[in-house]
């Protein structure tokens, strides 16, 4: 499950622009405009939104799943404000959108707001799409439109995006620039990834009607046709997918490298459906606010409130450790953080449930400080995501002087910290979600779904299941072939004075341990890490690494509270996996798979072609570690869009890394007894 990651900076060159009289937006490096001259609107309602004759079919759209355009080419996301528009226009009230769109060279936030700034009837898109805007890096940025419309921003070539694309579109708004200018738009694996991501009915619209366009289009398996264009140019093409053809083979081909990673017999999702999600911790409340949020009915069941375990902290860091390398690991929480900081910064504009603070990550030797360059000069990553800062700059953005072992950092300029058991609880108040403060007794798999068994006596049937409850999953028999470590932490806590109050960082800073900015006069440090141990009682041993790992940052803070008053310390059980990457997705039935992909333990290279066998509607979010902050919400929504047949906010190869069965396979491989 490896990806072949390229060597190209992660941050894109964002669009060059040339401004005409009229705030209209024109392309320098292409020589052309992203709208017509005349009227981009009309422009755009007449090739799009009527070439693909949306108005009548969202008027009709029932379905559980959301509707799915793609687009290549977001440009100005003039036309997905205008299908944004339409859509709550015309489709019933229930209906969702979901738009996937590409595109190499994003507009600023300021370039972006100023070409859309005079669709004043646009106003409730445009906001939450400029608040929202990512920076320029590779990768898909998931964005909340509206309660109702989603957008998957693909940033990147628009071929490379496609082909990873997990999920399938119904309507293509195809909207490059002209051939003759941005000839590699228009190319023949392009044209085959849009087959590869497209139903039976899928259709397509473009403003062109150039010979390459139509030959490609045809080839890849679409029928075409010309009709009457926008403007001054006489004629565009529209048409429709008519069957699946050998493409949609050769698409899902690229997945025969991990054909256990595709669902062999996936449950159908239902609008009516009821999903127990087992636990109430960060993944579980995460993903159950995700399901909510799509109309399904959720039960959490804990045995205690929401946010009690080891997600209850005071105050938790959203803090990630690349790779000096680009891994999938890496990638997977370089896209988990920014995605983290969208969501919170969405739902808590007041900040009360999250401060973004920044995050310092200190390198206390030259060892680590030369792997922290290394880190930035193999990423080249835009400094608005993380930049290397120098001893004296750290120091100021600390607030404070730094420990003689400190020679450099890294800072996240728009990371921060979150208060856990406040998210918990705001997570789980979701409308559609009921508490059921319970144990998990007995799952028992129907005809239809699942039986649930509670301590309390309660029965319940749900259609599918989120086990979220960290290692207590590896209690319940389908889950057990999963490799859980139970990891203890203890956050400790201290009183402080005005003098001391003084000297808290005025960012959240890292290195062995952290230390948020105090709040409420408080200051915690965390934490402590020791695995394979479930001993929740409090350690004065604990409390000393914690302050001894300050000192080697933060030596003032340090010496001041070991004066100050100390208050009690809170410990908890994290979950872990043995790659310190999450599992997420859906739970392999082990046993075939230990039978399906037998001679993988003799052959690593033959690897069978058959699909994979799954618990139907049984589903995981386990093993976050200490970084569960982060990679939940991301994670939630993986999990609410495979369950609600959405288009996935993951590439194809992360998608990999992140399924259950990775650790199966591995065991195969080595021909490891489980």
């Amino acid at each position: 499950m490896s990806f072949n990651h390229s060597r190209a900076p992660f941050a894109l060159q964002p669009a060059q622009l040339h401004w005409r009289d009229d705030n209209a937006p024109e392309a320098v490096d292409y020589g052309d405009v992203y709208f017509s001259r005349e009227d981009g609107r009309r422009e755009t309602e007449h090739v799009f939104i009527a070439g693909n004759h949306l108005t009548a079919r969202w008027h009709d759209w029932h379905q559980a799943r959301p509707f799915v355009i793609g687009e290549t080419g977001f440009g100005s996301g003039l036309n997905v404000l205008c299908a944004a528009h339409a859509f709550l226009a015309h489709a019933p009230a229930t209906a969702r959108l979901h738009v996937v769109s590409t595109e190499q060279h994003p507009f600023t936030a300021e370039d972006l707001a100023r070409a859309l700034g005079h669709h004043e009837d646009f106003a409730g898109l445009v906001s939450p799409l400029i608040d929202q805007w990512p920076p320029a890096v590779r990768g898909i940025h998931r964005l909340a439109l509206h309660e109702r419309i989603t957008l998957d921003l693909h940033l990147g070539d628009a071929t490379e995006s496609l082909e990873q694309l997990e999920g399938r579109v119904d309507a293509w708004f195809l909207d490059g620039f002209a051939p003759s200018k941005n000839p590699a738009m228009w190319s023949e694996p392009l044209f085959a990834a849009l087959a590869g991501a497209s139903w039976e009915g899928t259709t397509f619209s473009t403003f062109t009607c150039a010979g390459v366009v139509k030959r490609g289009l045809r080839q890849a398996g679409f029928e075409i046709k010309k009709v009457p264009g926008f403007g001054r140019k006489r004629e565009m093409l529209s048409g429709h997918m008519p069957g699946l053809t050998p493409e949609h083979e050769r698409h899902s081909m690229r997945r025969r490298q991990t054909p256990w990673v595709i669902d062999a017999a996936p449950r159908q999702a239902s609008q009516n459906d009821h999903i127990a999600v087992i636990g109430a911790g960060i993944a579980g409340t995460s993903v159950a606010h995700a399901l909510a949020r799509r109309g399904r009915r959720i039960t959490l069941i804990d045995p205690t409130p929401p946010g009690s375990g080891a997600s209850g902290n005071r105050q938790g860091a959203l803090y990630i450790r690349p790779a000096v390398e680009v891994n999938d690991q890496s990638r997977f929480y370089l896209a988990a953080l920014q995605y983290t900081q969208r969501f919170l910064s969405r739902i808590d504009p007041k900040q009360t449930l999250w401060y973004p603070t920044g995050v310092l990550q200190l390198a206390t030797s030259d060892r680590e400080a030369e792997r922290q360059q290394r880190c930035l000069r193999h990423w080249q990553l835009p400094e608005s995501v993380v930049r290397g800062v120098d001893r004296d700059e750290a120091a100021r953005l600390a607030g404070q002087t730094l420990a003689e072992e400190v020679r450099h950092g890294l800072y996240y300029a728009d990371a921060g910290w979150v208060r856990p058991d406040r998210l918990c609880a705001w997570l789980a108040g979701a409308p559609g979600i009921t508490c059921h403060q319970a144990s998990l007794e007995a799952l028992a798999a129907t005809d239809t779904g699942h039986d649930l068994t509670l301590s309390d006596g309660t029965h319940l049937s749900a259609d599918h299941v989120v086990l979220a409850c960290a290692d207590g999953a590896s209690t319940l028999p389908a889950a057990s072939f999963l490799p859980l470590q139970a990891v203890r932490g203890q956050v400790s806590h201290y009183q402080l004075d005005e003098n001391a109050q003084a000297l808290s960082p005025q960012c959240v800073v890292c290195a062995g341990g952290y230390a948020p900015p105090a709040w409420d006069n408080v200051q915690s440090l965390g934490a402590s890490f020791s695995p394979n141990d479930r001993d929740l009682a409090l350690r004065e041993e604990d409390d000393a690494f914690n302050l001894g790992e300050l000192t080697r940052t933060l030596p003032r803070l340090a010496a001041a509270l070991e004066t100050s008053k100390a208050l009690p310390s809170r410990s908890g059980l994290r979950c872990a996996s043995p790659d310190k990457s999450p599992y997420a997705g859906g739970l392999p039935r082990s046993e075939e798979w230990e039978t399906s992909y037998a001679r993988l333990g003799f052959d690593a290279t033959r690897v069978p072609e058959t699909l994979g066998c799954y618990h139907s509607g049984l589903w995981v979010t386990l093993a976050h570690g200490s970084r569960g902050l982060v990679s939940a919400p991301l994670i939630a929504e993986l999990l609410a869009s495979r369950i609600c047949e959405e288009p996935l906010p993951l590439p194809d190869s992360l998608v990999d890394h992140l399924n259950p069965g990775r650790r199966l396979i591995r065991a195969i491989i080595r021909r490891e007894a489980r």
